[in-house]
């Protein structure tokens, strides 16, 4: 039953990695690809410390911390909309 759920694991965080990777052009879908990366990383430290039998205060401090990352990139996407229209990579320019 923990190999099933291993491999489930593994196979969540890196198809958040390739969704991550190929859509580079948004960043919406990026901040989403990356909050599904952040949750899977939590899975993967919930299954380790439940199959140890650790303490599982750091899954709160995970969480917090994920919460703040995840306003951050909200934050961000807002202030990139505002100001340019969309949340397009390609429309920023340093030059204008």
């Amino acid at each position: 039953m923990l190999i099933y759920s291993i491999n489930f694991f593994i196979f969540m965080y890196f198809s958040g990695l390739i969704v991550f990777c190929l859509k580079c052009n948004h960043l919406l879908l990026m901040l989403l690809s990356l909050e599904f990366i952040v949750l899977t990383l939590y899975v993967g430290l919930m299954l380790f410390i439940l199959t140890f039998m650790y303490e599982s205060y750091f899954l709160m401090i995970f969480l917090t911390m994920s919460v703040c990352e995840g306003a951050l990139g909200l934050s961000l996407l807002v202030l990139m909309v505002r100001s340019f229209g969309n949340d397009y990579f390609k429309s920023l320019s340093v030059l204008w």
